[in-house]
């Protein structure tokens, strides 16, 4: 070391030997000689590591970085840094192999795998990653867990002691650390400050922080290793005084002790650092506990808070002390947090609050009506603001401040008959504190509600349905139909045309899929059973038909949107259905041509269209009118997507079909559970209605090759069926209807019966009817009727003749119904036979023939079809007809204006103002030719 530059000391001797003397040096300490270094020979000192000090370094730094990219669950960092991990770990394998693994890696693997796994079981934070964070999680999670496997060992003797590996860990550091500075005192005779002022961050560094960073207590293990730094810092400013003060002194026995004092106060502060590692493993109640005793009894005025200091937060002062309040001050102040609204920052809830609190002061002021209805609508406005998202649903206590604040807004305009409220009304024409003229706020009540209504809709679909919690909020529908009849009182003489058919079509929506018990019940006769219940019947209004009819009529005679009056005849028809009037429910469905062009309207208003049309096809079916039940059911259940054209859920299909944001607005458009139309009983009723209809048609036409299908579905379910290996007793509904048709097919009514009307198909389905006897009631007539048809179908090439009073035994039918049934059958010359009136049987005509004529029959067709293919391809090669002639949709051929072939009644062509060739051989031109057919002994040319 250079000493040129000391000063203070007799001999250069003597202050070597005295600074050979003192021999304990503390890593934190600084010989003050250093300080008094030129620049030139700061630049050049090199400070000489060793090759496990470069490697732990480098080690230390990813460490670092992956540290840093869990705070922020960057995963794609994560796995980039964990790769150079590995492969400067594999770098330094010799060294590993001499010193063993370091704790700081160990502690890093476990907390890494532990921190993943975390990750892995929050599917919540998992579906908010990106694309590129998911894969990469999954991946370094499988990588972290196989490479853990060669560690297996250290890391779960870590995990049992982890003060214990903290404690090694630390002595490792240390060791490191004075194994450096004495590699460093053989090079050079002093120490200089800049090369330990190079080594303190290498050192902390190395000194990983624990895994409950990412836990609760990071905050606070950071600030006290924030605090530990501090003192440091101080203490070594202490000496660089201390030092200086002596230098200027020139007493070299002050420096010994100063030197000698740092590095006490360097042990105590490692002892302190070890006591405090030790605290924070331990647990929570003993801390508080040891906190409690160390408390000093003056301290009896403080008290602990738990998070840091509480910060209170002073509500904003409205406005200065002594301003008086009047309405132009709260008018402007109102403008004022107006102007925050939307803004990026503005917090939304303090917003309402402050708006509340204007509302308050404009009360106690008495600042009149106009400026606090303008108050209350800015504050709804808010309400529905707090979600900027149009996905989310308002939170329970948003919605009950809605609700009541609506109600005081229509307060106050019921109140108040000189307010006068409108979305023309401009902002400067408005009126809200003379009260010699009428108050003029501008606003709309209207849409206010009718964004509350959807809020309602919203809050019940993102409700569990099976939950109590739904049916609590189901309760406040009753809140939110009173709401919108107040407005339809108010609207009634205030409001225009449009408006008030708007209103009525809200009414309208929560009344049409409601079955009204109490008008059944009167139109049944019967009475409430206690002198109460009569009492309360007769004290309530009109029945929901009467009121339906007013309102629907309103808009069907006002309206002057089509989507208005759709929606009302759809709701109309579908409560009409629903009520079993079904003669005015299909008359007013075929007036109103709706299934003309309901495929141009929006969604919402098809899902309503596909609803009414399931509830006329089940109101049909309970009337008996099963064919039109039929027909009405088809469309919806040949689909497949019976649950997503109503509106009842979604199906699952690939991202080509439908990507996350048309899910997100197909989500939206569902119906809530309470409306919700069993799916189970509409598919039960499409099934027997397909049964009732197909089996007799499968008898009538079994022999038939140009049969159609009148149910593919029932089709369907019939082949399932008959493919099953081993069948045993029907247990879904769908068995049981398959059952059923074998037995309606063999002419087995009773069998039958039993298995669509049992307590199994009563509970699941029947039941559910209001009227549950007269459906079975009626299903027993159809099966019977149907049953007899299909086995007049099935047996009639057995029988000469048969009596219909046996007919009327065997399926318990009385003498005319069957005598209609048999009538009609032979008048749509479906059966043919006659009737002998004076001995009241069936006579059979032979006419039909057996299965093995019916089956030449068919081949016949087939072999007939061939040939004219045969020879159409034959007449194609020879070129007679060339490309001139083009084949039409009746099998002939026709060329523009000139020629036309179609077959004959003997099975020939005609050819029109063309060639005709005859028997011979030869062409004849006539002017109307007729060409003879192809079964001529005396020609062999085809």
């Amino acid at each position: 070391m250079s000493r040129f530059f000391a000063t203070g000391s007799d001999s250069e001797s003597e202050e070597s030997s005295s600074a050979d003397e003192i021999t304990p040096k503390a890593p934190g300490t600084i010989n003050k000689q250093s300080l008094l270094l030129s620049d030139d020979e700061e630049d050049t000192k090199r400070v000489v590591r060793s090759a496990k000090d470069k490697r732990f370094e480098e080690l230390t730094n990813i460490i670092k970085t992956i540290r840093n990219a869990m705070k922020i669950r960057d995963m794609s960092k994560c796995l980039e840094e964990f790769e150079q991990l590995c492969r400067a770990f594999l770098k330094s394998k010799t060294i590993m192999d001499k010193e063993g693994v370091p704790p700081f890696y160990i502690r890093l693997l476990a907390d890494l795998e532990d921190y993943l796994n975390q990750l892995w079981e929050d599917k919540e934070g998992k579906k908010k990653m990106n694309k590129n964070n998911a894969k990469a999680l999954s991946t370094l999670r499988q990588k972290i867990r196989k490479y853990n496997k060669d560690f297996e060992t250290e890391i779960v003797s870590y995990k049992e002691n982890p003060e214990q590996s903290a404690e090694e860990e630390e002595k490792d550091d240390v060791g490191s650390a004075s194994s450096s500075e004495s590699s460093d005192d053989d090079d050079d005779e002093g120490i200089t400050a800049k090369s330990l002022l190079k080594k303190k961050p290498q050192e902390e560094e190395k000194k990983a922080p624990e895994a409950s960073k990412f836990l609760k207590g990071a905050a606070d293990e950071e600030s006290e290793s924030e605090d530990d730094e501090e003192s440091e810092d101080w203490g070594s400013d202490s000496v660089h005084s201390g030092s200086e003060s002596e230098d200027n002194e020139g007493a070299a026995a002050s420096l010994a002790v100063v030197f000698l004092k740092k590095a006490l106060d360097g042990d105590k502060q490692s002892d302190r650092k070890k006591d405090d590692r030790r605290k924070k493993h331990k647990p929570k109640e003993r801390l508080e506990e040891e906190a409690g005793e160390d408390r000093d009894p003056d301290d009896e005025g403080w008290e602990k808070v738990k998070g840091g200091v509480p910060l209170v937060k002073e509500k904003p002062k409205m406005f200065a002390k002594g301003t008086e309040i009047n309405s132009a001050v709260v008018i402007k102040k109102l403008h004022e947090i107006l102007q925050a609204r939307g803004k990026k920052g503005t917090d939304r809830a303090a917003q309402i609050e402050l708006l509340h609190a204007l509302a308050g002061i404009s009360n106690e002021n008495n600042l009149g009506e106009g400026i606090l209805v303008k108050i209350k609508f800015n504050i709804i406005a808010s309400l529905y603001d707090y979600n900027p998202n149009l996905a989310a649903f308002m939170k329970p206590e948003m919605w009950k401040k809605c609700l009541e604040c609506i109600d005081e807004l229509l307060d106050i305009l019921f109140n108040n008959n000189n307010i006068f409220i409108g979305e023309n009304i401009a902002e400067d024409s408005e009126n809200l504190a003379i009260s010699d003229q009428p108050l003029r706020v501008r606003g709309c009540i209207l849409t206010l509600v009718e964004r509350m209504d959807e809020e309602f809709t919203k809050i019940m679909q993102n409700t569990d349905p099976h939950s109590q919690e739904y049916v609590d909020n189901l309760k406040d529908e009753g809140r939110v139909c009173g709401v919108i009849d107040r407005l339809l009182q108010y609207l009634e003489t205030k409001g225009s045309t449009e408006e008030v058919c708007r209103v009525y079509l809200r009414r309208i929506m929560h009344t049409y899929y409601k079955f009204d018990y109490k008008a059944h019940r009167r139109s049944l006769g019967l009475q409430g059973e206690t002198k109460s219940e009569q009492d309360q019947e007769e004290s309530e209004g009109e029945d929901s038909a009467i009121i339906m009819d007013r309102l629907c009529k309103f808009i069907y005679s006002k309206d002057r949107t089509d989507r208005i009056r759709t929606c009302a005849i759809l709701c109309h028809i579908y409560h009409h259905a629903l009520h079993s009037r079904w003669f005015q429910a299909r008359d007013l469905m075929l007036m109103s041509h709706l299934q003309d062009n309901i495929q141009h309207a929006d969604p919402p208003v098809q899902i309503l269209y596909n609803r009414t049309m399931v509830q006329l096809g089940i109101c049909a079916f309970r009337q008996g009118m099963i064919k039109d039940a039929h027909n009405a059911l088809l469309d919806i259940q040949s689909s497949g997507r019976a649950k997503e054209l109503l509106g009842q859920g979604l199906l699952m299909r690939n991202m080509q079909e439908r990507n996350a944001e048309q899910e997100k607005i197909e989500k939206r458009r569902q119906v809530p559970f309470h409306m919700h139309i069993n799916l189970e009983l509409l598919e039960c009723v499409y099934l027997v209605s397909a049964m009732l209809l197909e089996i007799p048609y499968m008898a009538a036409h079994e022999f038939d090759a140009r049969r159609r299908m009148i149910s593919k579905q029932f089709h369907h379910q019939l082949r399932v069926g008959e493919r099953q290996p081993l069948l045993g007793p029907p247990e879904s509904m769908r068995e049981h209807v398959v059952a059923a048709s074998k037995a309606m097919k063999m002419g087995d009514w009773r069998t039958c019966h039993s298995f669509i009307i049992n307590e199994k198909m009563n509970s699941k389905v029947w039941d559910l009817f209001p009227e549950t006897q007269c459906v079975r009631e009626m299903l027993v007539r159809k099966i019977q009727e149907e049953s007899l048809r299909t086995y007049l179908f099935t047996y009639s090439s057995v029988y000469d003749s048969i009596s219909m009073e046996t007919l009327s035994e065997m399926f318990e039918l009385d003498l005319p119904t069957v005598h209609s049934i048999i009538s009609k059958m032979i008048i749509n010359e479906e059966l043919m036979a006659s009737l002998d009136q004076p001995t009241q049987t069936v006579v059979m005509h032979r006419t039909e023939p057996t299965s093995l004529q019916n089956m030449a029959l068919q081949l016949a067709e087939k072999l007939g079809g061939l040939v004219e293919n045969n020879e159409r391809v034959f007449d194609l090669k020879q070129g007679v007809y060339g490309g001139y002639f083009n084949r039409d949709q009746k099998g002939g051929y026709q060329q523009n204006k000139s020629y036309q072939r179609a077959p004959d009644q003997r099975g020939g062509y005609q050819q029109k103002q063309g060639y005709q060739r005859d028997q011979k051989g030869g062409y004849q031109q006539k002017q109307n030719y007729q060409r003879g057919g192809y079964r001529n002994q005396n020609q062999s040319s085809y």
